[in-house]
């Protein structure tokens, strides 16, 4: 979920000229592929590449056709692109962020309407059709140490907002700009920060906030270092985000191509809770396990 802003000089030239390239090669292989292959994405972060991987293992043991993965590509755009493109068959999305930061629509609390609007316009605009969500709803989380205080403990944003200019902030570099991101943050609870936010990478965040580097980190509800590190997650009180319910997203002429690859998927669908899900990463950021190994086990304790 990148969005990234160039500037006309030499270093992100080279960026962009490098991202045009790398899209040419992939257009490349996309064209030359065989029928009986899907190619299955993800955004570049933990929990999209399980569900990424997961969606693979199920197209492989319930299918006949052949794999090909390609996994931790980047972030929303970029997949989103791929998607478009042709590039991918499938990956991984979220409603609220497709709401937001693809369709640029008002943010809505409703889960069932966003999941509504978003499959209507993907397929109209996109040829992209969203399945049934896995389950889970991982929202934006405002973390903070299980330490701090304020003049009383701090269990919502609202109590944040009393000593955050007191504090400092850190997120992904995505949700700088995003519609539903920081802006709106500041501006729905009043806060006021200590010094300018700083962006890095997810894998960077809650080792920055236990290190003391920030006081407040903007993550995501099923990070599974949050439960293991007995971080604090504060209640969104006055409801700014919206609903993340995560799902695959599949381009139409890939279901039309494989009829029953939509049935195989749908056997996925409210597969795993919030909680089940923060495990899971904890298995892979937590206990360094691999991604393929977790899903394996997953899939068997489902008797998928």
């Amino acid at each position: 979920m990148i969005f990234v802003k160039l500037r006309s000089d030499p270093e992100n030239q080279s960026v962009t000229r490098l991202t045009l390239i790398w899209f040419a090669l992939l257009a490349l292989a996309s064209c030359s592929r065989s029928d009986s292959v899907i190619v299955v994405g993800s955004k570049n972060f933990t929990e999209s590449v399980l569900l990424g991987e997961l969606l693979a293992q199920q197209i492989e043991h319930r299918t006949a056709l052949r794999v090909e993965r390609r996994l931790n590509l980047g972030g929303t755009f970029l997949c989103h692109q791929a998607l478009r493109s042709g590039q991918i068959d499938l990956y991984p999305e979220y409603t609220g962020t497709a709401l937001t930061a693809i369709l640029k629509r008002p943010v809505e609390q409703d889960p069932d309407k966003v999941l509504e609007t978003v499959s209507l316009a993907y397929r109209e605009e996109f040829a992209a059709q969203w399945l049934q969500p896995f389950g889970f709803n991982n929202t934006f989380a405002v973390v903070v140490r299980p330490e701090d205080r304020g003049p009383q403990p701090l269990r919502t944003i609202s109590d944040l907002a009393a000593v955050s200019k007191d504090r400092t902030i850190g997120f992904n570099f995505e949700f700088l700009d995003r519609q539903d991101g920081y802006p709106g943050l500041v501006a729905r609870y009043g806060l006021s920060f200590a010094a300018e936010p700083k962006t890095m990478d997810l894998g960077l965040l809650y080792r920055a906030l236990r290190g003391g580097q920030i006081d407040v980190a903007v993550g995501s509800s099923t990070d599974g270092l949050i439960a293991a590190w007995n971080l604090r997650v504060l209640e969104d009180d006055l409801r700014y985000f919206p609903p993340y319910d995560a799902a695959p997203v599949v381009r139409v002429e890939t279901l039309e191509r494989h009829p029953r690859l939509g049935d195989v998927l749908a056997d996925l669908g409210g597969l795993l809770s919030e909680k089940e899900m923060q495990r899971l990463n904890h298995e892979i950021d937590g206990r360094h396990r691999a991604v393929a190994q977790v899903v394996r086990e997953l899939r068997r304790g489902k008797g998928l």
